[in-house]
């Protein structure tokens, strides 16, 4: 039987034809400079996924829009594309988000160590999927060291023709730029993109504090030496320049990218529960205030312009988190050595196959359970061993407390016994020190209760009731993804 884990150590709209560009959607700044291979050093898809957010959940004037419309780069995205998936249900949005830190100010990159030179390539991919009902929004992320094989290109830097070969993903955008990565990445997923959207994090900072900061919470302490993110346990409200260092957080723990992901995707959630419960959304000059923020660094395929705009924010106005679901395409192998490109990561075949026709079906990734009001802990209570005694004489206590926590998800014995002293008045969790993360969660589930290490007890928990008994709370761990993509929904990641 498994131990608890101990603590560390030390809806689619209908199919539109391309707009014929006007003068307004022609591109007002030169392409960005040729891409140096050298590996990116943060994520940006709190960035990218914020900005497709923003701009499509407004629902608000067509001046308005129109104003921003022409605020937006263009790129060619599709150019001369053929042989390309069929179209499926839904609108298939591929963000992609870019270094562009040479426009934050020096003091800000010191303050925040947003230190190095920029490095003009891509540092995330992912694929938003809107349903054809426009009540979900599906979140894929593929990783930016995913192994992939590229079609045949000509190399934008150098001009030289290029028979297909591997690359990791993100090396796609650096060798034939926006349309060789809508190339590879539709090769590798066979989902028809519809849009693409590039955005770097130069206005991250600004259009956090322009919402007026987000809501997070943590369990454990958040601190990265590297970034300088230090969070105790709680809740906090996060301006942008904490906001930069908690998305770009990777020394964390050993998880490394699949944690920051995970960290990422939480506050994204927390992103759209703050723009849907603040009513930006549905103020004009506010609204026009954050687009303005983002859209300052943002670059679109003419497609993406003034009528899919208001077409998605009239369709949008009532989404939520619970609207959104969050996942990374399944790693079958890590750590997988090609020769000349290093170490990749490999997607399981069948699985990111699974997910992939999903998205080409209009379903789903998860199936959606109101979430119940829970609070968050660091180790899920399916992971903690409860023995419960009863340290009162009221009979049957033991077995109702027992019962609770079992409800609850806890692993109790299901053999609740008598403690040795029946006078206690507060109720007790003792614990081996080894195992003060799964007490501390125990604890909570358990209000009022008293913490009392007790060297040598075990993996196993006790739990002596007292005559303080009322009831448990529910509580989850903080990263609940379910099924086989490891889904999670925005309602299930933001604060309670």
């Amino acid at each position: 039987m498994p131990t608890p884990p101990r603590s560390p150590r030390s809806t689619a709209a209908p199919q539109r034809r391309p707009h014929p560009p006007s003068p307004r959607s022609a591109p007002r700044r030169r392409p960005a400079p040729p891409a140096r291979r050298r590996r990116p050093r943060w994520g940006m898809r709190v960035v990218t996924t914020f900005s497709v957010v923003v701009l499509a959940s407004a629902g608000i004037g067509h001046a308005v829009v129109t104003s921003l419309d022409a605020d937006i780069a263009r790129v060619d995205a599709f150019k001369d594309m053929k042989n390309r998936p069929r179209s499926g249900h839904g609108m298939n949005v591929l963000l992609v988000g870019t270094d562009g830190r040479e426009k934050i100010s020096a003091a800000e990159r010191r303050k925040y160590r947003l230190g190095g030179a920029p490095c003009h390539c891509t540092d995330t991919m992912m694929i938003v999927h809107i349903s054809e009902d426009r009540q979900r929004a599906s979140v894929v992320s593929l990783p930016r060291d995913s192994y992939a094989m590229t079609p045949p290109h000509r190399d934008r830097t150098s001009g030289e023709r290029h028979h297909g070969h591997p690359v990791k993903l993100n090396a796609a955008y650096a060798e034939g730029g926006p349309q060789l990565t809508v190339r590879t990445v539709e090769s590798m997923t066979k989902v028809k993109i519809d849009h693409y959207v590039e955005v770097d994090f130069t206005s991250f900072m600004k259009t956090v504090d322009v919402v007026g900061g987000v809501r997070i919470c943590t369990a454990d302490p958040l601190k990265d030496s590297y970034t300088g993110l230090n969070l105790p346990p709680g809740r906090h409200t996060l301006g942008g320049g904490q906001a930069l260092q908690y998305v770009r957080a990777r020394h964390i723990d050993g998880a490394s990218d699949l944690g920051r992901m995970k960290r990422q995707q939480r506050f994204m959630a927390a992103l759209v529960e703050r723009l849907t419960s603040s009513g930006i959304l549905l103020n004009p000059m506010k609204f026009r205030d954050v687009t303005r923020a983002v859209l300052g660094s943002v670059r679109a395929d003419r497609g993406f312009g003034t009528d899919e705009m208001l077409d998605l924010g009239r369709a949008m106005r009532n989404f939520s988190p619970s609207s959104s679901e969050f996942t990374t395409v399944p790693i079958g192998r890590m750590g997988y050595a090609v020769k000349g490109v290093g170490s990749t990561l490999k997607w399981d075949p069948v699985k990111s196959e699974r997910l992939f026709h999903a998205l080409r079906q209009d379903q789903p990734l998860s199936v959606h359970r109101p979430r119940a009001v829970a609070r968050i802990v660091s180790v899920a209570p399916q992971q903690i061993r409860v023995q419960v005694e009863n340290g009162t004489r009221t009979p049957g206590l033991g077995r109702r407390v027992d019962a609770a926590l079992s409800s609850t998800g806890f692993r109790t014995t299901k053999a609740p016994v008598n403690a040795a002293t029946r006078d206690v008045r507060r109720t007790v969790v003792a614990y081996d020190p080894r195992w003060d993360r799964s007490a501390k969660s125990l604890a909570t589930a358990l209000p009022g209760s008293e913490l009392r290490p007790v060297k040598g007890l075990g993996a196993t928990l006790k739990v002596i009731a007292g005559t303080d008994f009322e009831r448990v709370r529910k509580v989850r761990a903080e990263d609940p993804g379910r099924g086989e993509f490891g889904v999670v929904r925005g309602d299930e990641v933001a604060c309670s």
